[in-house]
């Protein structure tokens, strides 16, 4: 028996007692910028500031009462735990340590301040991880194309409680477990964001033929020698086709269940190409009249909150096997003459540096980025080499995708590993039976 056990056996043997998160955690407060000092300077915390994979803080902003933006309101202290609702499975949550302590986060947070007499901020913490906790949040979100929780129904979540000398022992366990594994994981991190790098100046150099021939890309200057004699032409987007929107008319209602399945913003986000697997569904009446996704359509972000995340694309890389529709708050993008660019290379080409700068250009706004439609045509522009070029470097990029970001090989699948560890005994040591 570990100490563990022997702490439940003797302190709670009959089980422990299950409480909504809200009946455990003080008050907070807002910022009163009319009261704060001249000059006075806050470290500012917005969602993008948290990493979704480590759970640390990385960038933030510093901002006084005349810098400040709308949504830097929230008061954080020392061991609070902060969780983003806005799009919230994408887990942004962190325990805020002491460099931050007093400083400013953003409303997209919900900030958990334990009784210290009744909650360890650690404990709190590595629950606010568990799969329970998000699928409560999953069941709680609202919207489905820019999902959100609210902050009450954050603290509506029942989690346990066993006594604080139980809380405190679990800590140790998890928390050395995660040191061990962060320090693991950032050996491998930093190999993986090296291959990266070398992945993203590779795939840059194939998509930019501006360089000319003798970017070592071997056969494929070859090829560009050999079938293109005169300069590989840039053509402007709103001369290869044309825009068209996500879902209208739509109400919450009609979303979750349905007889027609949408692409999700997250689904375009996170892939390359288009996830046709997903079942999320969607409310179409017969007399309707919405887009639906063909084979070799790309969807772009239409919207985000910083600069970085919006525009970003994925294409449709097979025919869907049914009518498939896209959320509204992402827009498609479809090619009049679909036999002069493959698809393969129509999702590398949309997230190279060379189009991705253009993209961003088009956007405009201050706390949330929007892309303008008209300027997304007619300033954007790609090239054109010959289809036979464009299965060579499909081919290219494809494997070396794969090296660097298949799950199931390579560093992905060693850095996945250590994760799934983590979380197994993370949700071993969590799970209480409850007490009558």
């Amino acid at each position: 028996m570990n100490k563990i056990e022997k702490l439940i056996a003797e302190l709670c043997p009959d089980g422990v007692e299950f409480t909504i998160i809200g009946a455990l955690i003080e008050n907070t407060s807002n910022i009163r910028w009319e009261n704060s000092q001249d000059g006075q300077k806050f470290k500012y915390i917005d969602l993008t500031s948290v990493d979704r994979v480590t759970h640390t803080i990385g960038n933030t902003k510093a901002i006084d009462r005349d810098s400040a933006p709308n949504r830097a309101q929230k008061i954080i202290l020392k061991g609070d735990i902060i969780f983003g609702t806005t799009r919230p499975m994408l887990r942004r949550y962190c325990l805020i340590p002491e460099k931050y302590t007093e400083q400013i986060c953003s409303t997209g947070f919900c900030v958990l301040r334990p009784k210290s007499h009744l909650l360890h901020p650690h404990f709190l913490f590595h629950l606010i991880g568990t799969e329970d906790f998000y699928r409560h949040v999953e069941a709680n979100q609202r919207g489905a194309s820019y999902p959100a929780i609210s902050d009450s129904a954050v603290k509506k979540f029942k989690i346990p409680i066993p006594p604080l000398e139980v809380q405190h022992e679990i800590v140790r366990i998890l928390d050395t477990f995660s040191e061990l594994e962060a320090e693991l994981e950032a050996e491998l991190e930093a190999e993986l964001e090296a291959r990266r790098k070398q992945y993203q100046y590779y795939r840059d150099q194939l998509l930019n033929f501006e360089l000319g021939y003798g970017t070592g890309a071997g056969r494929i200057d070859n090829l560009i020698s050999e079938h293109c004699r005169e300069e590989i032409k840039y053509r402007k987007l709103e001369t290869l086709g044309s825009v068209y929107s996500g879902l209208t008319g739509k109400q919450k209602s009609d979303f979750g269940v349905g007889n027609a399945r949408f692409i999700t913003y997250k689904n375009v986000y996170n892939n390359i190409s288009i996830d046709l697997t997903v079942n999320d569904a969607v409310r179409i009446s017969s007399d309707e009249k919405q887009n639906k996704l063909e084979v070799g359509d790309v969807l772009f972000t239409a919207s985000s909150e910083t600069l970085g995340e919006v525009g970003i694309s994925s294409v449709v890389g097979d025919t869907p096997s049914e009518e498939i529709y896209l959320n509204s708050f992402c827009f498609g993008y479809r090619l009049n003459d679909k036999a002069s660019l493959i698809p393969g290379f129509l999702k590398y080409i949309f997230r190279s540096n060379f189009v991705r700068q253009q993209i961003i250009r088009t956007a405009s706004g201050v706390t949330r980025f929007n892309i303008s439609k008209k300027k997304f045509l007619n300033r954007v522009r790609i090239p054109i080499p010959p289809v036979e070029i464009q299965h060579e470097i499909v081919d290219i990029l494809d494997k070396f995708d794969a090296l660097v970001n298949d799950l199931s090989i390579g560093l992905p699948a060693e850095i996945n590993a250590r994760r799934k560890q983590y979380e197994y005994y993370r949700d071993r040591l969590l799970t209480f039976k409850e007490a009558v």
